[in-house]
């Protein structure tokens, strides 16, 4: 494992640890959209499927578990906690994030490396993650003013997708055979929707004030 890819995973990392910090410290979930959490719940069970029939390493193991129990925990107590559930507002979390799966998964049955079930649900998860933060990004840009913690989360999980894509070029230029184009396409889309985010949250930490977006 390269250092691009270990740092990758452990702000992907940080970042759940920082949104469950938020619910459990505030017992709130106030400018979270549960519509990006069950997509990336969506992403990690579909993705991690090969958890059922290989061993890779402890480590990889382990970190597949995580993300899959912290996004179904967070989806859970979006939804079915007695106190957090009630500060969600659903009325500003209004993105039709099914479009999203629906052309996901048709872009996964068209472009993928092999059609079987596990490639096709692989390539799904892919594409899904490159939009799962659309949802999020909206309701941020609606409710303009972003607590710090929310903030963190959403800077942290577009540094992870950040260094991943210089662990690809990495792996590109010291590995051979390593040319998967659909990580590759994804990974930017992804890193891009994340642009206009992380210019406004320098300029918030450049002058030391709270995180404002545009309407």
């Amino acid at each position: 494992m390269n250092v691009f890819r270990f740092a990758g995973d452990m702000t992907h990392l940080f970042s759940v640890l920082v949104l469950l910090l938020k619910i459990y410290a505030t017992k709130s979930c106030s400018g979270i959209s549960l519509k990006t959490q069950e997509l990336y719940a969506l992403v990690f069970l579909t993705r991690y499927l090969d958890l059922l029939t290989d061993f890779i390493s402890l480590y990889n193991t382990v970190m597949k578990l995580v993300f899959i129990s912290s996004s179904l925990a967070i989806v859970w107590c979006m939804r079915a906690h007695p106190v957090v559930r009630r500060t969600y507002d659903k009325d500003q979390d209004t993105f039709r994030h099914y479009t999203l799966v629906a052309g996901s998964l048709v872009l996964a049955l068209l472009f993928h490396d092999r059609f079987t079930i596990r490639e096709v649900c692989w390539a799904f998860s892919i594409y899904l993650e490159a939009v799962a933060i659309l949802p999020q990004l909206v309701l941020l840009q609606r409710s303009r003013n972003v607590d710090n913690l929310t903030g963190q989360y959403v800077f942290f999980l577009g540094a992870y997708r950040a260094f991943y894509i210089l662990n690809w070029i990495y792996r590109y230029f010291t590995e051979q055979h390593f040319s998967r184009w659909i990580p590759w396409i994804a990974g930017l889309v992804q890193t891009g929707l994340y642009a206009d985010f992380f210019y406004y949250y320098y300029l918030s930490w450049k002058n030391n004030v709270k995180l404002q977006l545009p309407a």
